[in-house]
């Protein structure tokens, strides 16, 4: 059985965001070590850019599967999130343009 993680309360916005860059190692980490061990279900991907936030729900096994393509291509796996959604858009752009009367 899997204990209940543990929820870490914060004062304020900035505390939270202190909490996070302190953390971001042991954090990935841990959630590397629960992927590979099949602990981790849907995840959820946050993606930052302009001061405006998506939200995006992948299953872990395509999390599993974003990851590795990434390491194969030696990038992070956020950045590498943020080039399939780009060439998706642009190729989606370009369809949309050669079809149009």
């Amino acid at each position: 059985m899997q204990k209940k993680s543990k929820k870490t309360r914060f004062a304020n916005r900035a505390e939270e965001t202190a909490w996070w860059e302190a953390n971001e190692e042991a954090v990935a980490d841990s959630f590397e070590k629960k992927l590979t061990e099949g602990y981790v279900g849907p995840c959820t991907i946050v993606v930052i850019g302009d001061s405006t936030a998506a939200k995006i729900r992948l299953g872990s096994r395509d999390v599993a599967k974003v990851r590795a393509q990434a390491v194969d291509r030696g990038l992070r796996y956020d950045v590498y999130v943020k080039m399939i959604i780009n060439d998706a858009l642009r190729i989606d752009e370009s369809q949309q343009t050669t079809t149009a009367p």
